[in-house]
């Protein structure tokens, strides 16, 4: 059995990968600072004796040392994400989403760490418009937080190169599941729509909601995680990989997934009208991945298509919201 350290591990993401590796029966160590994640996310992992809580934050070098001590691998999940907050705020965001990583990125060289799994983004692929998107063709960034995630993979292919630590990217697509977060400023848009929906409150769609994303069921991507943190296949390490299912879905669509979903709980909802507004700031408009790289090198398979994930979601919402 392994030890984990989880960067971000009070997170969405994070705190699923931290429920899935114990489950495991590895050791897991948490590094959080909690300014995005939430304590209760990491509650019922407290009193596990393979858990253990670092509580710091990736800006303070001293913290990250502390954190990879005698740490098998690193998954790398902390960062500020959202395009609109690094547009209200690059410094902020380049301060955790930059220094933070290559503080990281040194702590788990010195600790001798085996391999580093970072969360990149499909950001990463900015202003090109070929569809679907392939790992080796990527455009100019549209935002600051685009930017920090490509100087991400950028850091982590010369710590490779330089100083032969192990390095796996993972490019998300429009993650969501149990435990996304749907309150406060920046609130993923899955989340945000399900708890206006059950509020009977309409929802707010920015542009037509023509636009597409590959939106990605969490099971899918702590899947990507442990297949990359644990492949011995040499040609599979130090690259990128997208994690996604390889399918798009309109804004307009999901939404009309979410009342159907809803409405099992609440037939009211099916009649709860939708806002349009103008287009966000930074926004592509589709998004879709190919996801053939990571099914050769990795053997993944995606358990999760869309209908599957968001029945599952709407399941845990309307528990844990109501």
């Amino acid at each position: 059995m392994a030890k984990i350290l989880i960067t971000g591990g009070a997170g969405f993401i994070g705190s699923n990968l931290c429920e899935h590796f114990l489950n495991e029966g590895h050791s897991v160590v948490v590094l959080d600072n909690f300014a995005t994640g939430h304590r209760h996310n990491l509650a019922p992992f407290m009193e596990n004796a393979l858990f253990e809580l670092v509580e710091g934050d990736i800006r303070n070098m001293a913290d990250c040392h502390r954190a990879t001590a005698g740490a098998d691998y690193v998954l790398h999940q902390a960062a500020l994400g959202s395009v609109p907050r690094s547009i209200k705020d690059p410094i902020t965001t380049n301060e955790v989403n930059v220094s933070g990583f290559l503080n990281m990125l040194v702590a788990a060289r010195d600790a001798g760490v085996k391999r580093f799994v970072y969360a990149a983004s499909s950001s990463t692929y900015g202003d090109s418009v070929a569809l679907p998107k392939v790992e080796d063709q990527i455009g100019k960034p549209l935002s600051p937080y685009a930017i920090t995630k490509f100087v991400n993979e950028l850091y982590a292919e010369i710590f490779s190169k330089t100083y032969g630590l192990e390095t796996i990217g993972l490019r998300y697509f429009n993650v969501f599941g149990r435990r996304q977060d749907p309150n406060g400023a920046y609130a993923a848009v899955i989340p945000l729509f399900v708890k206006q929906l059950m509020n009977h409150q309409s929802p707010l769609i920015n542009g037509t909601g023509d636009f597409s994303r590959d939106f990605t069921y969490i099971d899918n991507v702590v899947q990507m995680n442990e297949r990359a943190m644990l492949t011995q296949k040499p040609e599979a390490i130090n690259t990128v990989y997208n994690t996604a299912v390889g399918d798009r879905t309109t804004l307009n669509e999901l939404l009309g997934y979410l009342k159907e979903f809803l409405s099992d709980f609440d037939p009211a909802i099916a009649d709860v009208a939708v806002e349009y507004g103008p287009n966000r700031q930074g926004d592509i408009p589709h998004s879709l991945a190919s996801i053939e790289k990571a099914k050769q090198l990795l053997d993944y398979q995606p358990t999760h298509p869309i209908k599957q994930g968001l029945k599952e979601a709407v399941g845990w919402y309307w528990s844990h919201l109501k």
